[in-house]
Formats: structure tokens, sequence, C-alpha cells
């Protein structure tokens, strides 16, 4: 992430390139864009508001990303003997 930064806001980057804004919609468009390409997870449009600088787009992608539902982490967990889930399709 941080050489991605790097090659895309360029002379404009701050000091901790953390800290760097992403104002400038069509440089935060290209940063997002590259990303998602590469790495396969894209920002929904509901997260874009909160990318405001590159740590945000850093704290996004250090989530861990969730695959299943509700229901197949409830059966997939460790329950008590005397609950069981049955899941049918």
């Amino acid at each position: 992430l941080e050489s991605r930064v790097r090659e895309i806001f360029g002379p404009s980057l701050a000091e901790d390139w953390q800290q760097t804004p992403l104002q400038e919609n069509r440089l935060k468009h290209r940063l997002l864009a590259q990303l998602a390409a590469e790495l396969g997870h894209a920002v929904p449009n509901s997260q874009l508001h909160r990318m405001r600088c590159a740590g945000d787009v850093l704290s996004f992608y250090r989530t861990p990303v969730k695959d299943g539902t509700k229901f197949d982490e409830l059966a997939a967990a460790e329950l008590p003997p005397n609950l069981k889930i049955v899941w049918q399709q």
C-alpha cells in the first residue's frame, strides 16, 4: 500500500505516508481502483466517505473479510451439548 501511495501521490506526499490526505478525487479513485484490482477486494460505496487519508485505506484492508453468513458462523461454533443447529437448503 505504501508503494502505491508513493507512486500515485508523488510530490504531494506527506512525511508520514499514512497521513496523506485523499482530498483529490482523481488520485483517490486511482489508488482505490489499483488496490481493488491487485487485491481482489474493493472498498464498497458505503465506505468511500470514510477514506480520508491513506491510513484509513490501510485500516480497511487490514480488516479480515468474512465470507460466510451468520448462520454459517453459528453452525461452525462450539455450542453447548443441549443446542444443535441443522442447516438445510
